[in-house]
């Protein structure tokens, strides 16, 4: 009997986001999937996790049939930790983290849940994937091309030390020129900090992270 791959999904964007469902209905073409994903959105915690307070998990509801899902009070990194240790009765042979809403790129991934999941697989010897999708809610490219991509990467050698990071257009996938492979992340940031800044009566200020994503890409 050939072995039916195990597939742990983990996001940031919380349990509900539209690219974890996506993703799970995508991964189940490629092996058996078990969703552990955070209650709440939690973009921005890298690989943070959570070594003061308890974590409540639960069964959640999922919109993808044959799917088994959890919620988890804690970070896209706690997610990992406790399926691995906890929720999993086998280590899962791969650690898909995604697809987040917004490109992870640049040094702006030592930010990222997304990747943080995924360097907790690493952590684990697990080989992992971290999934991004533009932030403009068009997933077209994403659903066309995330299972011929997943399969050529699973089929290729990855040194112990390294995780994929796959970002996709958020446009129709007729407008995409073609796929560039093996791309070193750029030392740059892709969102330029800007603060939107509000005066309180008080004398204090109230400020907003609003990053200004780059329109461009130095080559390498």
């Amino acid at each position: 009997m050939n072995h039916k791959r195990k597939i742990l999904l983990v996001n940031d964007d919380g349990i509900r986001a539209d690219g974890l469902a996506l993703l799970a209905r995508l991964a189940s073409r490629l092996g058996e999937v078990t969703v552990a994903a955070p209650d709440s959105q939690c973009s921005a915690m890298s690989h943070r996790i959570t070594v003061h307070g308890e974590l409540r998990v639960k069964k959640a509801d999922f919109p993808v049939g044959g799917v088994t899902a959890y919620s988890v009070s804690g970070t896209p990194a706690d997610c990992v930790k406790v399926a691995l240790h906890y929720l999993l009765s086998e280590k899962p042979d791969i650690v898909f983290s995604g697809i987040n809403r917004g490109y992870n790129a640049g040094v702006d991934i030592l930010y990222s849940g997304t990747v943080g999941a995924a360097m907790e697989a690493l952590v684990n010897g697990i080989p992992a994937i971290a999934f991004s999708n533009e932030a403009n809610d068009v997933w077209d490219a994403a659903e066309e091309y995330l299972v011929p991509i997943t399969e050529k990467l699973l089929a290729m050698p990855i040194a112990r030390n390294r995780i994929w990071n796959v970002n996709f257009p958020g446009c129709n996938p007729e407008k995409i020129r073609g796929i560039l492979w093996n791309r070193i992340p750029s030392q740059e940031e892709y969102y330029h900090d800007h603060y939107d800044r509000k005066d309180l009566p008080d004398g204090s200020v109230l400020l907003t992270e609003n990053g200004i994503p780059a329109r461009t890409a130095p080559e390498g």
